[in-house]
């Protein structure tokens, strides 16, 4: 699809969707309810790249320039008992975001695996890559094990790294999963990053280029809660609606736009879960890329 259809299409049908937790640019005045605050956290402007020739394809560059970061306007969700959300709807500029779009839509090799959800294969509902440093232990989910992809065969992936690690104070990654979401009919379930290889406590930073898409995050349920119970019941209702009845404190929801930062912290991933539902009236790409430490 022509890049400029598809900002055509961003501009007009993203998602308006805010935060359903009308407590949450609440300070936390002791009532359990999860506290939203501004922060700057020591992020601080990112770098990319190197000096390129001008004659160079535009789509495959932020070489030579500073990279365009918005880092004071974020927001900082606590979940409680250690887990921490960090949200910068703007990280990077619109046109940054556009010219990492357009490679990213363009350079990268993706594929459709086959994956296997309780007992059953078909086909995962994204395209999907995976890049990681050598040596690393081997990634496998749902059945399906990628091969990683050398940081070195994408420059413009390497940098957006450097400059992520140089945006959070004291981060560091080696691996990247990166997905791609051709529609509305493109999603990723209820699901926590809780595999071993990342640890206890893993920081996971997500950057999001393309449509705006809806991220929902709920408490983790125990296997005899009454949530539970309710959601089995339920299961045919839109998310939005099961969360907008459940207790506040419990879910969170953020509207993912392009160029913006979202960073899982602390034990986010034992205790929540999270997914990027169906969204009919949505018919443009998203791409998203969730950068982990591997162990």
């Amino acid at each position: 699809m022509n890049i400029e259809r598809i900002k055509g299409r961003v501009n007009k049908m993203a998602p308006k969707m805010e935060t359903l937790n009308t407590e949450e640019n609440k300070s936390d005045n002791g009532s359990g309810i999860a506290s939203t605050t501004d922060n700057s956290l020591n992020f601080k402007n990112g770098i990319i790249g190197k000096q390129q020739s001008e004659n160079e394809d535009r789509s495959f560059l932020l070489k030579g320039t500073k990279l365009e970061t918005e880092i004071n306007n974020n927001r900082i969700t606590d979940l409680g008992n250690g887990s921490e959300i960090v949200y910068f709807p703007r990280f990077l500029s619109y046109d940054d975001a556009w010219r990492c779009f357009d490679y990213l839509n363009t350079q990268i090799p993706w594929t459709r695996p086959t994956i296997r959800v309780f007992g059953r294969s078909c086909v995962q509902p994204r395209d999907t890559c995976y890049v990681a440093s050598e040596g690393l232990p081997k990634l496998v989910y749902s059945g399906y094990q990628p091969q990683p992809y050398s940081w070195h065969r994408f420059p413009l992936l390497l940098q957006l790294l450097r400059a992520v690690e140089e945006a959070i104070s004291g981060s560091r990654y080696n691996s990247l999963l990166l997905n791609r979401y051709s529609g509305g009919n493109d999603y990723v379930g209820w699901h926590s990053d809780d595999e071993s290889l990342y640890g206890p406590t893993p920081q996971i930073a997500s950057l999001s280029f393309g449509c705006d898409r809806d991220f929902f995050l709920k408490k983790r349920p125990s296997k005899s809660s009454p949530s539970q119970v309710l959601e089995k019941k339920s299961k045919d209702e839109p998310v939005s609606k099961r969360l907008k009845r459940s207790n506040n404190t419990d879910q969170h929801s953020f509207t993912l736009k392009h160029g913006s930062l979202l960073v899982m912290r602390g034990f986010t991933q034992r205790d929540w879960i999270h997914s990027v539902p169906k969204r009919a009236k949505v018919d443009a790409v998203r791409i998203n890329l969730t950068f982990r430490l591997v162990l």
